[in-house]
């Protein structure tokens, strides 16, 4: 398949590309593509224009600003963040949920912050940047704004992005002390589109008790879910009723549907195994990680 016809920039600034979509409000931006791309050559959407956003070099930055967090530009590859050992210590969710993105061949191509502006809530990154309380800086010929995770996601495959406005870096925090994370999904090759997903995070006081819980989920909602579990362990311990108890909480927050792949029974039943594995797994990562702060 060949996509319609289409005209095609190729901007070297930042402020080249914007004024190039202020005059082309029909246009699309494009850096990974790997969702566009398809989308024009099946025919499924018809672009009169393309921006490639490729050649703006200050688009390509990663910098890990530690006990801070890790902000990368809008033509970082899922490949290149993924890799990335500082960015990996400082906020370890970032690896996590790299390593179910996709294939590798999509990986080396795709951009996190293209995948977060999707906004496809079958999309690893999206729930991160939700569950890890992240921003996006955007701009556009008027100015910059940075909109918060909570802010960005409106509705299925949509953001809050205004007219003109091209998402140019994204922000999530770092790890904080006594903190732990963890993340895994099911599909049915890995690779694939989850079946469902689950990422949690878990904090712990100075005593080692549960301080607080959020776990966010993929696959199971319109939109980037995250579901605050702290109540589910009330006197602080982890144990197998406060996990099955998060669970259920988690469900009266999604809405699993069901598709040619799975049932929308199957997907809630998944929601509740991985939410228990997941959150067990982020609570040991805290505690492994506050002994090591102790003994360091």
């Amino acid at each position: 398949m060949k996509p319609a016809a289409f005209t095609y920039q190729r901007p070297t600034t930042l402020a080249q590309a914007l004024a190039a979509y202020a005059a082309a409000p029909e246009a699309k931006v494009l850096a990974g593509g790997q969702s566009l791309i398809p989308l024009m050559s099946m025919r499924l959407t018809s672009v009169p224009e393309l921006i490639d956003i490729n050649g703006i070099e200050e688009l390509s930055h990663i910098r890990v600003e530690r006990g801070r967090g890790v902000r990368f530009g809008a033509i970082v590859r899922h490949a290149q963040l993924h890799e990335h050992a500082e960015a990996r210590e400082v906020q370890p969710l970032l690896h996590a949920a790299l390593s179910h993105v996709a294939h590798a061949t999509i990986r080396n191509r795709g951009t996190t912050v293209g995948s977060i502006v999707h906004a496809d809530a079958s999309g690893e990154m999206p729930m991160v940047l939700s569950l890890l309380r992240g921003t996006l800086t955007v701009a556009s010929v008027e100015g910059r704004r940075v909109i918060t995770a909570e802010d960005l996601f409106v509705g299925p495959l949509e953001t809050s992005l205004r007219a003109g406005e091209i998402a140019i870096e994204a922000f999530v925090p770092a790890l904080p002390a006594r903190h732990g994370v963890a993340f895994d999904e099911i599909a049915r090759r890995h690779g694939d589109y989850a079946l469902c997903g689950v990422g949690a995070i878990v904090g712990l006081d100075a005593d080692g008790a549960i301080e607080h819980a959020r776990a966010g989920y993929v696959s199971v909602s319109e939109t980037p879910a995250v579901v605050d579990l702290t109540g589910c362990f009330p006197d602080g311990r982890l144990t197998e009723q406060g996990l099955k108890d998060a669970a259920e909480l988690a469900l009266t927050h999604l809405d699993p549907e069901a598709d040619i792949h799975a049932s929308a029974e199957y997907r809630a039943q998944l929601a509740r195994t991985l939410t228990t594995r997941v959150v067990a797994a982020a609570h040991a990562d805290a505690g492994a990680r506050a002994t090591a702060e102790v003994t360091a």
